[in-house]
């Protein structure tokens, strides 16, 4: 097979998605068959590409599916992180849908650590998104370490170790408490619908985040558990210092 015929098998899958502070190449849907809670739940999948100005794609944009093809082997999309989307349900026509945006832990998400609750949130929100009928759960890959990097955030737990907590660590090594951005995640939700949504979250920043960019945010759905001797220091840390919010703070915020 061709590069033409190729191109034509993905030319339907492909999209640009433009914003106002950046754009994306978004491709999907692809049909994935999750295993949740024992039990086979088929999602549609997006993976998403950003561009940047500054970057040496902006070729890509206006580009067609044979262009995309022939460039990808030169991108060395290996050594950096894509981003991606799992939708579940009639996203685009529901009248209302639950909406994680999922920053990626290497270490809860994969290695199922109890440092941190994320591998439990991560697993109860996609569990959230099918009872409820439709929704989508955005894994965002440059937030590791709240956007410090894996490698960082590894010095980090060091740090930890040694009797600081999460917010003392990264401002020891230099950083932010919270370095992430949500644009490009909003830009391509903003692609895939406009109806109503509710925020599967703890964290106000993402909240504020999605209202500022014109989303119509009707909710909020907490997300707590999995709290044990490992994690506990970490959970208070995120509320008492970085804001985030209890169960009985919801009226609060909507």
């Amino acid at each position: 097979m061709n590069i033409k015929d190729v191109a034509t098998l993905l030319n339907d899958k492909i999209q640009t998605v433009r914003g106002e502070q950046s754009s994306t190449i978004l491709v999907g849907p692809i049909k994935l068959p999750v295993n949740l809670e024992e039990e086979t739940v088929v999602f549609q999948w997006y993976c998403w590409l950003p561009v940047r100005d500054e970057e040496d794609r902006q070729d890509l944009l206006n580009a067609n599916a044979e262009t995309i093809v022939k460039r990808l082997s030169t991108l060395n999309l290996a050594e950096g992180q894509q981003s991606s989307v799992l939708v579940y349900g009639d996203l685009q026509r529901s009248e209302n849908a639950l909406v994680r945006m999922h920053s990626i832990c290497h270490t809860g998400d994969i290695f199922g650590s109890k440092r941190c609750d994320c591998g439990f949130q991560l697993h109860q929100s996609m569990k959230m998104i099918v009872e409820h009928g439709t929704g989508a759960l955005f894994y965002l890959a440059n937030h590791e370490g709240r956007g410090i990097g894996l490698f960082s955030k590894a010095m980090a737990y060091i740090l930890q170790e040694e009797g600081m907590d999460t917010v003392e660590a990264n401002h020891q090594l230099g950083f932010e408490d919270d370095t992430r951005n949500y644009v490009d995640a909003i830009s391509v939700l903003q692609h895939l619908r406009q109806k109503p949504v509710t925020l599967i979250t703890n964290n106000p920043k993402k909240l504020d985040a999605l209202k500022k960019s014109g989303m119509n945010v009707v909710g909020r759905m907490p997300l707590w558990g999995d709290v044990s001797q490992y994690n506990e220091r970490y959970l208070n840390t995120k509320v008492e210092r970085s804001g985030h919010l209890r169960d009985s703070d919801l009226r609060e915020v909507l």
